[in-house]
């Protein structure tokens, strides 16, 4: 199986490719797709669904999980969030890749144990599982880095409708 791990934001977009091989997850990819915070919101997420769209056609994953998309103290970047999460949700829709989302405490959960587990905490664990020289940076690319080794663990318990 191989995973996107979309981390969206308006102004910084994280993604992470993640292969489950025998012998363990593999890291392919991981980066950050920024957009200019000076431009108009339209054009920002036109140049999102096309630099997403080409990552997607690059790799050509299998499926894909996204941080799902919580409102905090910060309304405006909940609305920003929001946006690049619905762009991202087109372009895995019209690549006809499957998407699973997971809320930010749920992913380090599954990783962690615990869902308010620092964010050194997951990108340590990320290094160790993903064999990884350095812990991931930046955080956008950890974050998506963590979706998708989020949703490669749930993938057994899935198949077998043991959680929706």
């Amino acid at each position: 199986m191989f995973v996107l791990g979309i981390d969206p934001g308006l102004t910084t977009t994280g993604y992470a490719l993640v292969r489950a091989d025998a012998a363990g997850p593999v890291a392919v990819a991981a980066g950050v797709i920024r957009t200019p915070p000076d431009a108009p919101t339209e054009l920002r997420l036109v140049e999102l669904r096309r630099d997403l769209a080409a990552v997607v056609a690059d790799h050509r994953p299998d499926a894909a999980a996204i941080e799902r998309v919580f409102v905090n103290r910060n309304l405006q970047t909940a609305i920003g969030v929001a946006r690049a999460s619905g762009v991202a949700l087109l372009v895995l829709g019209e690549a006809g890749i499957p998407v699973t989302e997971y809320s930010p405490s749920g992913v380090k959960k599954a990783l962690v144990g615990t869902g308010d587990a620092p964010k050194e905490q997951v990108q340590r664990l990320l290094e160790l599982r993903l064999g990884l020289t350095a812990a991931p940076r930046p955080a956008d690319a950890a974050d998506a880095l963590a979706v998708a080794l989020c949703h490669l663990q749930h993938l057994p318990a899935r198949r077998r409708g043991v959680i929706g």
